[in-house]
């Protein structure tokens, strides 16, 4: 295998950042080295972004041949970040940037813009279309690109843009255009050209890759200015303008319903999309020539069909993925089939494999590969010369660790189900009576998965078992599994949490007087919830961002257009109180320790603030750091080595430990 050697860039210590961080704390937290990486159509450039500093983003420009690296332009994170870079021709790109912002009634709201620059960092344009003082509402989405027109090659895209009307006060000239439509927008000359008029209530386009829209996703809003629970699909077919009806998705407080398009083949001119097969989410493709002819493409009786796999800069769907105990890709593509089972075999320690963007002309390949040992690592690959070059790690600070490996396991529970969960053991440990870690996720509406997970091996490295239950609430596994999400189904899904601490200390792997339970986001919340249903089980507790008070949080979405939404998954009846930590902070025995971001948009920084007083009122053991300026993921080097130093100390004098060495 080829290596491509490239240049250090300079870019500000992580051991500075830290401070007096642990080492382990300062690798385990850094953020991934590449954060998003694209080739240009000649294959002679990568793109990708790199941290710099605590929480800054840098744009890096890496010639293939040489190995040389610039910097073209960055961001501070405070609060701007960079989210991607795309090539738009040999040698422009257009990028995307997000960042969250308070408004005068002190409500956090993100902001993602668009803009174009060359590949020297010059010409910097904004793409995203501007407001002005007379704009009667914020634009927070900036457009996103839904079709690259690589069949012109001449810099333009097909982009979504918000129209938002303006007061006509004092004005002959104000817009009263509102709604979602699609430009045709030049990256160099910014001369736009409409292509779809904006529609109220449009919420998606899709575009065949030839530069046609084909989909649109209409999900309108109720008399009250929110959102429906349901999505009406239109198609076109081809050499028409005329929208036809393709079919509803129907959103309820359990999943959606219906056939919900992701993509558009023209040659064979269907729609691919999911829909639900025995439960189970399935890959569906659907003739648009006036037919509707509906054929199942890939289903599976264990698991959803939960990820469509694009390839080239047309974003053709080659094939599809999902995930049992690792997850897996089925292509369709004969040609990305053959290439897929070489590269497993080239890459024997990286099952993880995903085939990341392409040339032009597709015979240059940039692919990920990863594993539960290694965080990964990004290849070049040439089909001419059959070549796999490395080119960068994902996470440089860890390429001398030791890491866990994760092991899928299978807990039973208590109402004798059996729920699928990941188990990381400290490298060398005998696997028995170690203080041990219930990790459950985010979401609710997600899923673990094995590969890398930083939080999961730092602990890990620190000495202590980390179980990462799959309760039942998880995505992935089907309707009946998800049940009715994990706020209004919290007892079952919390059962299975405290069921999963329970199930390591009968496997003798848990001492059950060092036994205790980490969540971040939802995880957060359960691992408060799981002290209100048994107060005596976990002997720590730490909760990052957590939702505490399901009204509260229903409230925080009250002023925003997907309150309905929200209303419906939290549900009403005696399951919101009951299901509410901060309404029950008498009965938290285990001391508490709380992370918070203040300008968290998921969860409100609110949230945190309200647990962290009613046990302080009910006399109760907490520790509460609120993060100025950053939102829900915390995304700064510093921040996150010293919490999860904080997290270890915490844990070490909770259970009785030794402090680390």
């Amino acid at each position: 295998m080829k290596h491509i050697a490239w240049a250090a860039l300079a870019v500000v210590s992580l051991a500075s950042q830290a401070g007096a961080a642990s080492d382990a704390a300062t690798h385990f937290g850094a953020r991934e080295d590449v954060r998003q990486i694209s080739i240009s159509p000649d294959g002679k450039r990568i793109a990708y972004i790199a941290p710099t500093g605590a929480r800054g983003d840098a744009i890096i420009i890496a010639t293939v041949a040489t190995g040389e690296l610039t910097a073209i332009s960055s961001s501070s994170g405070n609060p701007d970040r960079l989210q991607s870079c795309h090539w738009t021709t040999d040698t422009r790109l257009v990028c995307s940037i997000y960042m969250v912002a308070t408004d005068a009634q002190q409500r956090v709201l993100p902001f993602s813009r668009i803009f174009a620059l060359d590949a020297d960092g010059k010409r910097v344009v904004m793409l995203s279309a501007r407001t002005n003082d007379r704009s009667l509402n914020y634009a927070l989405g900036g457009g996103e690109v839904i079709d690259w027109q690589a069949d012109r090659a001449d810099g333009s895209v097909l982009m979504t843009h918000t129209y938002v009307p303006e007061s006509t006060t004092g004005s002959l000239v104000a817009s009263t255009q509102e709604g979602l439509g699609v430009d045709r927008i030049d990256t160099v000359t910014l001369k736009r050209t409409m292509v779809e008029p904006p529609r109220k209530g449009a919420e998606a386009y899709i575009s065949d890759g030839h530069g046609i829209v084909r989909i649109m996703k209409l999900r309108g809003e109720n008399t009250a200015g929110y959102m429906k629970n349901s999505v009406s699909v239109f198609y076109r077919t081809p050499n028409s303008r005329q929208w036809k009806p393709l079919g509803v998705v129907k959103q309820n407080d359990t999943t959606s319903i219906g056939f919900d398009p992701v993509a558009v083949d023209p040659d064979k001119n269907v729609a691919y999309g999911f829909d639900s097969v025995d439960g189970r989410t399935a890959l569906y493709a659907v003739a648009l020539d006036g037919s509707l002819k509906r054929e199942l493409v890939l289903a599976r009786p264990d698991v959803d069909i939960d990820a469509a796999i694009s390839v080239g800069r047309q974003d053709r769907l080659v094939g599809v993925s999902f995930a049992t105990d690792k997850r897996q890709t089925v292509y369709f593509d004969p040609d990305l089939a053959k290439l897929s089972t070489a590269l497993s075999k080239a890459l024997p320690g990286l099952p993880l494999v995903n085939i990341v963007d392409a040339t032009a002309d597709e015979s240059k390949l940039v692919i990920f590969a990863g594993s539960d040992i290694d965080p990964g690592r990004y290849y070049l690959y040439d089909k001419a010369t059959r070549k796999l070059a490395e080119l960068l790690p994902v996470r440089k600070a860890l390429a001398k660790t030791t890491l866990a490996t994760v092991k899928p396991v299978s807990v039973s529970v208590a109402d004798g189900t059996t729920i699928p969960a990941y188990l990381t053991l400290p490298p060398g440990s005998s696997g028995k009576g170690l203080p041990s870690i219930v990790m459950p996720h985010g979401g609710p509406d997600a899923r673990d998965e094995w590969g890398f997970d930083w939080l999961a091996q730092f602990f890990a490295n620190r000495g202590y078992a980390v179980l990462q239950p799959n309760f039942r609430a998880s995505t992935g596994y089907g309707i009946a599994f998800f049940e009715k999400n994990g706020f209004q189904s919290w007892p079952i899904a919390i059962g299975d949490v405290n069921d999963s601490g329970r199930w390591l200390v009968k496997q003798g792997i848990a001492d059950p007087a060092k036994l205790a339970i980490v969540g971040w986001s939802y995880g957060g919340y359960a691992a408060l919830q799981s002290a209100v249903v048994d107060p005596q089980l976990f002997k720590a507790i730490v909760a990052v961002a957590p939702v505490t008070d399901l009204e509260s949080r229903r409230q925080e979405w009250r002023d925003f257009t997907n309150f309905p939404l929200i209303d419906a998954q939290i549900g009403h009846g005696p399951n919101v109180a009951a299901g509410s930590p901060a309404q029950h902070a008498d009965r938290f025995v285990a001391p508490v320790l709380l992370f918070h971001g203040d300008l968290d948009r998921n969860v409100s920084v609110a949230e945190s603030r309200l647990m962290a007083a009613r046990l302080k009122s009910a006399h109760k053991l907490v520790t509460y750091s609120e993060i100025p300026t950053l939102d829900h993921q915390l995304e700064d080097n510093a921040v996150r080595a010293t919490m999860l130093d904080t997290m270890d100390g915490f844990l070490r004098k909770s259970l009785g430990l030794p402090a680390t060495p």
